[in-house]
């Protein structure tokens, strides 16, 4: 199978890549990314040491680009998104244009090419707080109400329901996913738990929001790619236009993950610092992922505490890499890593 994987050089997307050259001898890979500030080149295995894996540096609003990326594959796995809630409420531009119209431009082209399975990668962002119809807490079902309360989310819930119109208009083989908090090797350091990481390794607050009771469910990257390996690799039609939550069953607070790394690194709890709220902020975001397991068989393994020791280590071991992200002098990167220092707003 030749697989087209957009932002393949971001995060969960390059962590892709390695699972399926790692696992798939039979698979080839091309990633097209515009490599943004959480797009690098460093987060993938080098171009030249396989045959398996090619590049495009492009946009994927780029309708030509596109095209011509697609011909010859089997396959798209979209990743490719503007990700992070604390950006879009600063400016929500860049999320619609890259979130909706971009997936618009990739859906278009897959029809036209008659791709054979168009994997969408949402996220549970869509649904807002995790809650029944009737407003009791509890984990999201896939056929929940999408009810976003970000830029970032709406966008994505756009961009979801967008590609599931195309397998109902059209009939494109369309699944569409929706994972809980991603966390592991090579994610940008602006998201909560690289962020917490870095900064207790550096003697800077760790900045919590609110009173530090929202809650996420949190998966190993490792394990969502595997989840996604399974959605695309399976050979009938069974899947089009279904929808399956990715999660792991392991919710935390913000403060609980905040005291977890600060003992980990044997660092002082006194470097936890409250902070102004965001506005829109989720209480809670937590999937049921009954769907995946009892049709696929699929179930996270990695627990939280194996995980984030992983993770800890991986960062403490990768200071070249950390070295690339802050010579890119991003500067709300380093806004975010310098927040906790601010007194909280009354």
């Amino acid at each position: 199978m030749r697989i087209l994987v957009t932002g393949g050089a971001g995060f969960i997307g390059s962590n892709f890549v390695r699972y399926i050259l790692d696992n798939y001898p039979e698979d080839d890979i091309l990633v097209f990314d515009i490599l943004t500030y959480a797009g690098d080149l460093a987060n993938l295995p080098s171009l030249t040491s396989t045959h398996r894996l090619s590049f495009i540096q492009a946009n994927i609003c780029d309708e030509q680009a596109v095209a011509q990326a697609m011909a010859g594959c089997d396959a798209v796995v979209h990743f490719a998104a503007e990700t992070h809630v604390d950006r879009s409420l600063l400016s929500a531009q860049d999320f619609i244009a890259t979130n909706v119209q971009g997936t618009y431009v990739l859906l278009e082209a897959a029809r036209k090419q008659h791709m054979q399975r168009f994997l969408y990668i949402s996220t549970d962002e869509v649904y807002g707080n995790a809650c029944s119809p009737d407003g009791m807490s509890r984990p999201s079902v896939e056929t929940d109400s999408l009810r976003p309360l970000s830029p970032y989310a709406a966008s994505k819930a756009g961009a979801d329901t967008l590609a599931f119109s195309y397998w109902a208009s059209y009939g494109l083989p369309v699944t569409i996913t929706r994972s809980s908090n991603n966390y592991g090797p090579y994610q940008y350091p602006e998201k909560q738990l690289p962020l917490f990481i870095l900064n207790a390794l550096e003697g800077r607050p760790l900045p919590i929001y609110g009173d530090g009771q929202h809650s996420r469910d949190w998966i190993h990257v490792y394990d969502h790619v595997a989840a996604l390996s399974v959605l695309l690799h399976q050979a009938d039609s069974s899947l089009d236009g279904q929808i399956f939550n990715i999660g792991a069953d392991q919710e935390r607070t913000t403060l609980e993950n905040a005291a977890l790394i600060l003992k980990s690194l044997e660092k002082s709890a006194e470097q936890i610092s409250f902070v102004q709220d965001r506005p829109g902020h989720v209480r809670r975001h937590a999937v049921d992922t009954t769907k995946i397991y009892q049709q696929l068989g699929w179930q996270a393994r990695i627990s939280f505490d194996e995980g984030i020791k992983q993770t800890i280590e991986w960062y403490q071991t990768h200071t070249d890499w950390l070295a690339g992200i802050k010579e890119k002098h991003n500067e709300f990167l380093q806004s975010a890593l310098q927040r906790g220092t601010q007194p909280k707003e009354r």
